[in-house]
Parts: C-alpha cells; structure tokens; sequence
C-alpha cells in the first residue's frame, strides 16, 4: 500500500484536497486580452519571470482555485484566480495599489461545510461575529463592525475584502488560526465582507475539473424523452426556453 500524501504533498502534485482526481491549472499571458508570450503552471511558482514573463497582462484559469500574489515569494498583495478568463489585471482585482502579478500558487479546498469566526480584538477576544456556510456582503448589515483583528476559519477556504460588496484589497484565510491582522498580511484589522472560496466537489458552479466518466462502464438503458410539440418559443422575461437550457447547464 501506498503512503498517503500529506496537504504539502498533494499541492505539490497538482491535487486538490477536496475533489479526488481534481487538477490545477491556470495560463499566464503577457499582455492583456491573451497576447504574447504564455506560461502554463499546475503547481506553485514563487517567480514567474523565472518562467520568461516580464510581467502577467491576463490569465485563464482552467482549473482551480489559485492564490496570485503581487511580489515575488508569495507575498504582497492576494488575489483569488477562480476558475475562468481574465483578460485584464482590474478584472481579478479591484484594489487600486497593485496590478502586478509575479507569484501564484494552488489554492487548497478542503470542505464542504464552511465556518468563519470573526474578532474584534487579536488573541480571540472582544465582540465575535460565527458565518457559517453563507457570503456576508456587509458586516455592518449583519451587526458587525469593520474592526477584525483576529480570526478563525474553522472550516472552508473564505477570503475576505477591505470593503462592503467584495471589493479592495483581498485577505485569504485557509483553514487556520489568525491571532493578529499581521498573520493575513494586512496593514490594519479591517475586514468589510467575506465570502467563501468552493470547489467543483461540492459545488457545481465552482472551480474544479472532474474527471471524465469511465468509457468502460455500461451506459444505462433509460426510456428516450420526446418533449411536447410547442409552437414557436417560450419565453420567460426577455429569455427564450432555449437560451434557459444553456443558462442552466452545469
């Protein structure tokens, strides 16, 4: 028997811990809109110079998620890269301070269930805010204040932003225990919303790759479908019945 790999381990290979046979991987272009000369990455890469891009102008993420950072080393500013294409810098940030991008690695996903613990003060203490497996546009509307100063993400990836609505500078918090702002890297504890990072696993709309279905398997024999005879589309609002089809496909 095999020896289990641990978190490390399975980042390394490509692996997600949340999906089995999940994949990472994402495409780095220099220029915006998908120009120039390109970089693919499956695995973390503290320096993509190193890899012959001066600078990143856009990416596509086939599979994910991925953690960018703005310097070199995993450090600087954090940006979430969720599956799908962004052809500019501002469309995967909308933090003013930075449009670099130099550094990147897999992002672990490692539950379905999802559990965040907020703090006023560092160490744990002073007034606590429980989300648990739900997106919170606004602390404030949820009788919370901006000040957070610690926190614990008990289950679940969730990432949080300096302001309401999901926008400004980016704070990931992998399952963990954060007793100061200085552990997220952040210059002051202010935290406005927070949202949870989900996978393909449990989530269809998410960011995992599956693999493909086994050809030797037998296919089920199921009595074929014949929908009704219409007459001319249906429509729901300005949405024709079959652009509801390709909406919905997951």
């Amino acid at each position: 028997m095999s020896e289990q790999q641990s978190a490390p381990e399975q980042l390394a290979t490509g692996k997600s811990q949340g999906g089995a046979g999940a994949t990472y991987k994402v495409v780095l272009f220099e220029f915006e809109n998908f120009q120039g000369s390109k970089a693919e990455f499956s695995t973390e890469c503290k320096d993509v110079t190193e890899k012959g891009l001066e600078k990143v102008g856009s990416v596509i993420v086939e599979s994910g998620p991925w953690l960018g950072y703005d310097r070199h080393g995993f450090t600087g500013e954090q940006f979430i890269l969720e599956k799908g294409e962004y052809p500019r810098w501002d469309t995967w940030t909308n933090s003013q301070n930075s449009y670099s991008l130099f550094s990147l690695r897999p992002l672990k996903v490692d539950s379905a269930d999802h559990k965040l613990h907020l703090y006023e003060s560092p160490g744990f203490t002073g007034r606590k805010m429980e989300i648990v497996d739900d997106d919170v546009p606004s602390l404030w509307g949820h009788g919370f204040q901006d000040r957070v100063a610690s926190v614990k993400a008990l289950n679940g990836t969730w990432v949080g932003y300096l302001y309401p609505g999901y926008r400004g500078r980016q704070f990931v918090f992998e399952r963990g225990d954060f007793k100061h702002w200085n552990d997220w890297e952040a210059p002051a504890p202010q935290i406005q919303s927070v949202r949870r990072v989900r996978d393909m696993q449990w989530h269809k709309r998410g960011c995992f790759t599956v693999p493909d279905p086994d050809p030797a398997a037998p296919t089920p024999n199921l009595p074929q479908y014949l929908p009704p005879p219409r007459h001319g589309p249906v429509l729901v609002g300005d949405v024709t019945d079959e652009t509801c089809e390709s909406r919905w496909e997951m």
